[in-house]
């Protein structure tokens, strides 16, 4: 068979995912390859997503990004987990941190040990056992060398995309203006060959990444890749979003605050706040999540509500033909757990593993789909564990969600817990033991029993145990400076 060399590679749109595309490709592989971007200053990006995970400072450290100077042209702040209040039941309140919770031993994880101390009565919170929670509720922080805190950041998303945007454009990545009105394809592969702007120009290419957005632009209406709904289990399908003034000094956590018929966010930047709500449809309008949302936010709203839809759910592939969906055209799950960045770069990062240099193969297509749909269906289970799990009954969709079915996979490792206390991570899995384990207990999900390895400990050395890790972390603590007085001293915001 003929394999077509790929030289040319076309990105479909801009925003987040389109210019981190740009930017790990032009950086990373661009000597070897043609880089171009179509973006149209007509077409709004969804840009709400202002919140991170840990991963990110992965992807920077490939591209070299200078934290500092990211973060004051961002907006920047930094996140050690996320506060989910309300979530187990109404006025019931928990973090899940980046950190790790206490220390495992070769045949447990730390829960075991904690469940023996909760039963003595010598046992704190479970998170009083991990600096970076403990920081969280003090409001402290710092960037420490190796060994410190795990953290993530707050951005702006628009400006993330301007600084992606010239760094991209720096390692030579074109940004051709124009709206797309027809993807071309070959007669007899199918594939794309090019894309025709409305001015009429013709972008030919190799390779097409799709960052059109929910509107798949390339991979749903010109390949018909196909969509698997995942509603039945992650039923919100609307969201608000609006900006705030700041009112205090940002908190270096996001708040996820449960409501009747879905979830508040709040999402602390250098100068302003961010704030959505994310609601199911078939029990709240527009008008009346508008208004929730309005009437529960702090500050000065600096522009009107925007209303966005979604459908969640995954792209049947990812990798169809040659074309590679990244961002909302690849799926959406929901913004719980600040996951759409995160699977952009790991679609980005497979794509630079396995960049098909030669020619496209279908074992590397296959492969790519392969390892994304597991990622996401582990990021899936995930997120339904929240809703799923939970004592709250106050309102019809609290009440759905805690009969409706879940997948097999996710009763399992529900299942798994509860009689055992055991949390096994799946090889790439994002969510490692400690997340597991955080939210199962913070929703209310305590094990029927511990490892008997535990035993092995008397009373006093659990006692000591325990005291040891608690001391460790707070004095870790004690020596942080407050996040805005580290963030002044930093990486203060630019003036843009």
């Amino acid at each position: 068979m003929d394999y077509q060399k790929i030289k040319r590679v076309v990105i479909a749109g801009g925003g987040t995912a389109g210019w981190m595309a740009a930017a790990s490709l032009a950086k990373l592989l661009g000597k070897n390859l043609d880089i171009s971007l179509i973006e149209s200053d007509d077409i709004p990006t969804v840009g709400v997503g202002e919140a991170t995970i840990p991963t990110m400072l992965t992807l920077h450290e490939l591209l070299g990004i200078n934290e500092r100077e990211f973060m004051a042209e961002v907006n920047g702040t930094f996140k050690l987990g996320i506060a989910f209040e309300s979530w187990r039941d109404v006025g019931k309140d928990y973090i899940h941190s980046f950190g790790f919770t206490g220390k495992d031993c070769w045949a447990a994880g730390f829960q075991h040990f904690w469940l023996k101390g909760q039963q003595l009565g010598i046992a704190k919170d479970f998170g009083q056992y991990c600096a970076e929670l403990l920081a969280a509720q003090q409001n402290r922080f710092a960037v420490m060398p190796k060994g410190g805190l795990n953290y993530a950041y707050h951005i702006d998303a628009g400006r993330y995309a301007g600084f992606l945007r010239r760094l991209a454009e720096k390692h030579n990545a074109k940004r051709i203006e124009g709206k797309i009105v027809s993807v071309n394809l070959h007669n007899e592969t199918g594939f794309i060959e090019s894309l025709t702007l409305a001015s009429g120009k013709v972008i030919e290419g190799d390779l097409f990444i799709d960052c059109s957005g929910f509107r798949g632009l390339l991979i749903e209406q010109a390949l018909h890749t196909g969509y698997d709904d995942w509603s039945h289990w992650l039923p919100c399908d609307s969201a608000i979003a609006v900006q705030t003034e700041s009112v205090g000094p940002p908190i270096p956590y996001t708040r996820s605050i449960a409501r009747e018929s879905g979830w508040q966010w709040r999402i602390p930047l250098q100068t302003r706040v961010g704030n959505g709500l994310v609601f199911c449809s078939r029990y709240m309008s527009d008008d009346e999540g508008i208004q929730q949302l309005l009437d529960n936010i702090e500050g000065k709203p600096i522009n009107e509500p925007r209303v966005i839809k979604f459908l969640t759910g995954t792209r049947r592939k990812h990798w169809n033909k040659n074309c590679i969906a990244m961002g909302l055209s690849s799926g959406f799950i929901e913004p719980l757990e600040s996951t759409s960045i995160h699977l952009i770069q790991r679609s980005i990062t497979r794509l630079m593993q396995m960049f098909p240099y030669d020619g496209i193969r279908q074992p590397d297509v296959n492969e790519f789909n392969t390892q994304m749909h597991a990622e996401i269906i582990n990021i899936r289970d995930f997120i339904v564990l929240h809703y799923h799990v939970t004592e709250r009954t106050d309102s019809p969709f609290w009440r759905f969600c805690r009969s409706m079915d879940i997948p097999d996979s996710l009763r399992h490792r529900i299942e798994l817990f509860k009689q055992t206390g055991r949390v096994f991570k799946v090889p790439t899995e994002l969510f490692g033991e400690n997340s597991w384990t955080q939210v199962m207990l913070g929703q209310g999900l305590m094990p029927e029993q511990y490892h008997p390895i535990v035993n092995m400990m008397s009373d006093d050395e659990l006692k000591n145990f325990l005291n040891g890790i608690d001391q460790t972390a707070n004095n870790l603590v004690k020596q942080l400076p407050q996040h805005q007085e580290f963030i002044n001293h930093y990486c203060k915001a630019s003036a843009m």
